[in-house]
């Protein structure tokens, strides 16, 4: 009988930890859409959309630079052919960050002491408050789109909605390439299938 509650411990102990692990995952939000109009199956090659979003400037920067060797090697990876000339899709990327803050209250018991002449003596009373806190920080947002190129019509868009922090060179590599990776996790097609890939 020990045995069978120590092993139910066990699992709850587990279980307890992967949940907390799980609310303190910090990755991304992603979402996507898709057409069902569109047939994929046509799709064979792409090429970048010309001005990219990511670069309105009109230059490529550091960063659009590693989105875009990593959107390559996801569309490679299922099959896509990258061409300028005549191309099936368009690809777009587009990021942008925004300051946020969130404003949270949790309600607080605090306690006022009073004398009575009566009694002689000092009473607790409680009553109630709110404690404020107000936490700011950036929010980082990717879009990916995918257009058909002679319809000029969206037919995917993959989204990834993050907090983002100041780190060095290296990690911010790995970031950009493991959130573009997670958003193309989302995406089932490979290029001239009919049937979404598993």
């Amino acid at each position: 009988m020990k045995t069978s509650t120590s092993r139910v411990a066990g699992w709850l102990a587990a279980l307890c930890c992967l949940a907390l692990l799980a609310g303190c995952a910090t990755g991304p939000r992603i979402t996507t859409d898709s057409d069902p109009r569109a047939d994929f199956s046509t799709y064979r090659t792409w090429a970048f959309y010309s001005p990219l979003a990511v670069e309105k400037d009109g230059y490529e920067t550091q960063d659009s630079e590693i989105m875009k060797n990593a959107v390559r090697a996801e569309m490679e990876r299922r099959g896509y052919r990258y061409t300028d000339a005549d191309p099936d899709l368009w690809v777009n990327i587009n990021a942008y960050m925004e300051r946020r803050t969130d404003v949270s209250s949790v309600p607080t018991v605090d306690y006022a002491y009073y004398y009575s002449y009566r009694h002689r003596g000092y009473f607790a009373v409680p009553y109630w408050n709110e404690r404020t806190s107000v936490y700011r920080y950036t929010e980082g947002t990717m879009n990916i789109d995918l257009v058909d190129a002679r319809q000029k019509r969206l037919v995917w868009e993959g989204i990834a909605v993050g907090r983002v922090s100041n780190v060095k060179n290296e990690q911010r590599v790995q970031r950009i390439n493991t959130t573009i990776a997670e958003i193309f996790a989302n995406y089932p097609h490979q290029a001239g299938t009919r049937a979404p890939a598993m």
